[in-house]
């Protein structure tokens, strides 16, 4: 049987998961029509879904049509869950890209498209939510052609819009869908939409082009020959009108999955990272990448597999050959929304489950050890929201560490971090709801914990050159304790220290000692108690006693020397800053960047691109504390954002003053 895997994706809120259940209905793969409101849609089973309304991970769903086996994998919409999204490209052989056709082309749209792009996917744009009132297919396949690169051409017109929603034509034929009929007011209408179909056609093939610019008459058959195997290869993206609510346009749809989208075998050799090629053949070595992990509570660890050559069959070994680890897969499955159906074997093109298996990781490529191969691991950006965890009781404390562990294998874009000042434990994600859904996933776990936004790792710095002298002298019975040093301390980048002890002041075996008494003031400053940084120590000179001189006692002289000399050195506050990228529609741009503005930020530049705008502004690293929540009502949700560590500046004297403050009381109360 012929295979195909198609990615559905979109912004959020385009109806990705009420498209796949009507194509699973209307294919015979189901006998009811689920709802996202109620929980029944065979995509978003998971609690978390349920409870939320939308898709958290990707769905595998499987219908047949025409023959052909079609594996769907319906994508989360939020960009949240950017791991799920890229595993699932990278997974299918095209993609089905959906715009709202009231809503048009937005953030989501533009980064999915990219993402389709990077890896020259096949792709079919689906306007959906005709059947809305406000809806304007024209308007949205003009925003298409506008904002998404690539070639793009109405394959079908819909007929009527709105609650006027009754079928849909096709342009090159003029066929219109079962039961509805074509109104002579769309005639001069549809006559211009084929001329274009024509036009994107042509410039597809050469061959055609020549003849057609010679005026020959180009026969049906053979523009929708070239139509396909333009689709086939990526080179033109059809675009049509669906309702999933009212199933206007979902056959046209189905029948475009099997004769316009590439099968598997038709995508040609895949290339690892030493330049091996494997050809999508059942007959080729053995190969796969792990595009998703997760855990289930009954089955244990489940590794989401995509077969792109060869064959695996239950009991082979095969080579994890990017953790260079051979594993034995007992059991081999396929999935179906929630259930796995155990197989024999998994050939090339099919999206596989393998249970039970510890060394499998996202992004692994696994492979024949007689013929190895690796592949580049998946692309995921690094998370731009944290929040700081308190466990509940002792119970939670204990068992914290291992529930995310957990998680962060099952999703490598969570990171669980202890920060080393603050001694917070943080939990990094890609926005405030991928943030939320782990911390549901933990109390599901057993393990229960409030948040707060995570302390500013503040420091503190120098602004003018001083000296000090740090002396220890301590007389007690036996020997004594005496170490005396003094010091210069200036501004410079990082961190220096030299000894210009000249003459055997201090002798040498001893300055050592000096650096550890100044590492150890360093940790706490004289403003707020924060870290020191950005200091450059000189030993100047000092003095010494034969006896009671030792290690210790120049390591406190040390200490005590920094400590003197910051009261003169004119010490100030500095606060951590991060370079913040901000992708939303240009009608935004005034509301973000006035937002932006009362975060102290500065802005760097602005590049639109289409009907979106990429803002770029340094940001303190205080200012962002609840930013993803904040940009998602600035704009509807409709903006995007990441964040990139920039290094530390000078916090405002009005601002230092209030942290310092703070800060003081804090100590004071601990």
């Amino acid at each position: 049987m012929a295979v195909r895997t198609v990615s559905v994706a979109a912004h959020s809120g385009t109806g990705k998961t009420t498209l796949t259940e009507a194509l699973l209905h209307k294919s015979g793969a189901i006998s009811r029509l689920g709802r996202v409101e109620d929980g029944t849609t065979q995509s978003d089973h998971t609690d978390e879904e349920k409870k939320h309304g939308f898709s958290i991970t990707t769905g595998v769903l499987r219908l047949k049509h025409q023959g052909t086996d079609i594996t769907v994998l319906d994508t989360p919409g939020y960009a949240d869950f950017v791991r799920e999204i890229r595993g699932a490209v990278r997974a299918a052989d095209a993609a089905l890209i959906l715009v709202s056709g009231v809503s048009g082309v937005e953030v989501g749209t533009e980064r999915v498209w990219a993402t389709a792009d990077r890896f020259e996917m096949p792709r079919i744009v689906a306007i959906t939510k005709m059947d809305r009132e406000r809806a304007d297919f024209h308007t949205m396949l003009a925003d298409v052609k506008s904002s998404l690169k690539g070639h793009t051409a109405a394959l079908y017109l819909p007929i009527g819009e709105g609650p006027e929603l009754s079928g849909v034509v096709n342009v090159l034929t003029g066929k219109a869908s079962e039961g509805a009929e074509v109104p002579s007011s769309m005639r001069s209408v549809l006559k211009e939409a084929r001329e274009g179909l024509v036009d994107a056609i042509v410039e597809t093939d050469d061959d055609l082009m020549n003849r057609y610019l010679e005026g020959e008459e180009v026969g049906d058959d053979e523009l929708q020959a070239a139509l396909m195997k333009a689709i086939h290869s990526g080179a033109l993206y059809p675009v049509l009108p669906v309702s999933a609510a009212t199933g206007v346009g979902v056959p046209e749809l189905l029948d475009l999955l099997v004769g316009g989208l590439r099968s598997a075998s038709e995508r040609g050799a895949l290339t690892g990272l030493d330049g091996q090629t494997r050809e999508p053949s059942p007959d080729a070595p053995f190969s796969a990448r792990v595009w998703r992990t997760s855990v289930d509570p009954f089955v244990g660890k489940l590794a989401y597999i995509r077969v792109w050559s060869g064959t695996l069959k239950a009991g082979d070994t095969v080579k994890n050959t990017t953790q260079d680890i051979e594993i034995k897969p007992a059991h081999l499955y396929v999935m179906n929304g929630k259930d796995l159906t155990e197989v024999p074997e998994l050939t090339a093109g099919m999206i596989g489950v393998i249970t039970k298996v510890q060394d499998l990781h996202t992004g692994d490529t696994i492979a024949d050890p007689a013929h190895p191969i690796q592949y580049d691991a998946l692309w995921l950006p690094e998370p731009a929201h944290t929040v700081a965890l308190h466990p509940v009781t002792r119970q939670d404390e204990d068992k914290i560490g291992t529930a995310m562990s957990r998680l962060v294998e099952e999703d490598p874009t969570l990171h669980f971090t202890r920060e080393a000042q603050t001694g917070e434990q943080l939990l990094s994600g890609m926005g405030d709801m991928h943030t939320t859904i782990a911390i549901e996933k933990l109390a599901a776990l057993g393990v229960n914990v409030t948040t707060t936004p995570p302390q500013i790792p503040y420091r503190e710095t120098i602004h003018a050159t001083a000296e000090a002298q740090g002396k220890h002298k301590k007389q007690s019975g036996g020997h004594g304790q005496y170490g005396d040093c003094k010091i210069r301390i200036e501004h410079g980048e990082g961190y220096g220290f030299r000894s210009a002890v000249v003459g055997g002041a201090i002798p040498s075996k001893y300055i050592p000692s000096i650096e550890k008494g100044i590492q150890d003031a360093m940790q706490k400053g004289t403003l707020a108690g924060y870290p020191i940084q950005d200091l450059h120590v000189t030993v100047l000179d000092g003095s010494y006693h034969d006896v009671d001189s030792s290690d210790i006692a120049f390591r406190t002289a040390g200490s005590l020397a920094l400590k003197n000399a910051l009261e003169n050195a004119k010490p100030g506050l500095m606060e951590p800053v991060v370079l913040l990228k901000v992708r939303a529609p240009s009608q935004f741009t005034g509301d973000i960047i006035g937002d932006l503005q009362t975060r102290r930020a500065r802005v760097q530049g602005m590049e639109p691109e289409g009907t979106v705008i990429t803002i770029s502004a340094v940001v303190p690293q205080a200012e962002l504390q609840n930013y993803s929540a904040d940009l998602r009502s600035i704009t509807g949700d409709r903006g995007a954002f990441s964040v990139k560590p920039l290094g530390y500046q000078d916090v405002p004297d009005h601002i230092a003053k209030k942290v310092i403050e703070e800060r003081r009381a804090q100590l004071a109360n601990a």
